[in-house]
């Protein structure tokens, strides 16, 4: 990607609390990392951590930024995009440390015309592979009319 990348509040449909990331280290055509650090009190954190079940939202998010990215190109505003599933994640930790910075790695794997797409992501914390997934998205030409569709 050419330039200087956007914050993340300008690459994720997310606001407030649920914007997790904390901005966007590295971009190109088929990848992104960013960088999150898990701090006490932030949204998911029960009983004193963050449970690694949560990276899968840091992994989608990153896939969000980078759909942003994208779409930032192409002279648009970002979308909504949907997590439609995750397979084989797996992380070698129970909990992600507080105040430890994490890279949220993803990878295209396939972008179909109509949307769907999936990415090969994983989370590292000095040079050690936490967790890892794959995920599939999707990312409607038309949102509301998507949503519209979907609850009849």
């Amino acid at each position: 990607m050419n330039g200087a990348i956007p914050a993340i509040e300008h690459l994720v449909p997310h606001a407030g609390d649920m914007s997790l990331l904390d901005r966007v280290l590295f971009a190109d055509d088929s990848s992104l990392i960013a960088e999150v650090t898990p701090k006490s009190g932030q949204l998911f954190c029960r009983d004193g951590e963050i449970g690694s079940w949560v990276g899968v939202e840091y992994m989608a998010q990153a896939i969000a930024a980078w759909a942003g990215l994208q779409a930032r190109a192409r002279g648009e505003d970002p979308k909504v995009g949907f997590l439609l599933g995750c397979r084989r994640y797996q992380a070698i930790v129970p909990a992600f440390e507080f105040d430890t910075a994490l890279q949220v790695r993803v990878e295209l794997q396939f972008l179909a015309d109509n949307g769907l797409g999936q990415f090969e992501c994983s989370i590292d914390c000095a040079g050690k592979r936490l967790a890892s997934a794959q995920l599939k998205v999707f990312e409607p030409s038309d949102t509301e009319q998507f949503i519209k569709e979907s609850m009849q």
